[in-house]
């Protein structure tokens, strides 16, 4: 089915909204591509686009009564709620990044300011815990630089972002981070 004008967006809504299954799949097999899309850009993995893609859905399943035709078509909805559950997706596959594999020394660069540092906070659960200090857009920056390879420039792009801000929310977390581990290290 293609939807052809508003009437027929809200009829499908109100289907879905009581729960008709084959309203579900039309709107489905109507939009699945663009959401896909949406996600697949944010996530650059299939994988996690398809998930995206698949939550999606099921958010517009569990709560049809969230779209307002006064504020947009099903597809710019959709669209929003896509964008919004890759990002998050994203947060999550960052969070869940390598942190135990960091070279500490090197992105706080503590080894020429306080000498020899406690061993035991070199352990990976420390600096995770310091983690959670930071904005989730500076841990996110931080973490498509230093894991991920990604230059500034690809960050920012990434992101949709400006290079300056980009480039600030790295050093404003690298600052607050290494301030974090030295207080600690006292």
């Amino acid at each position: 089915m293609t939807f052809q004008t508003p009437a027929d967006e809200i009829e499908l809504m109100k289907r879905i909204t009581a729960h008709d299954q084959t309203a579900l799949a039309e709107l489905y097999d109507q939009f699945s591509a663009r959401v896909y899309g949406m996600a697949y850009r944010v996530l650059q993995n299939q994988t996690l686009a398809e998930e995206a893609t698949q939550d999606t859905f099921i958010k517009v399943w569990q709560n049809p009564h969230r779209w307002d035709p006064e504020r947009g078509t099903i597809a710019s909805w959709l669209l929003t709620i896509a964008r919004y559950t890759a990002i998050d997706r994203l947060r999550k596959e960052k969070r869940q990044s390598p942190w135990t594999a960091i070279n500490y020394e090197e992105i706080l660069d503590l080894s020429g300011d306080s000498g020899v540092i406690n061993q035991a906070w070199y352990d990976s659960k420390a600096l995770a815990e310091l983690i959670h200090e930071l904005s989730d857009e500076q841990v996110e920056a931080i973490e498509l630089a230093y894991f991920s390879g990604m230059s500034h420039t690809e960050i920012a792009e990434h992101l949709h972002q400006p290079l300056g801000t980009i480039k600030s929310r790295i050093r404003d977390g690298i600052r607050k981070l290494r301030g974090l581990w030295l207080r600690i290290e006292k």
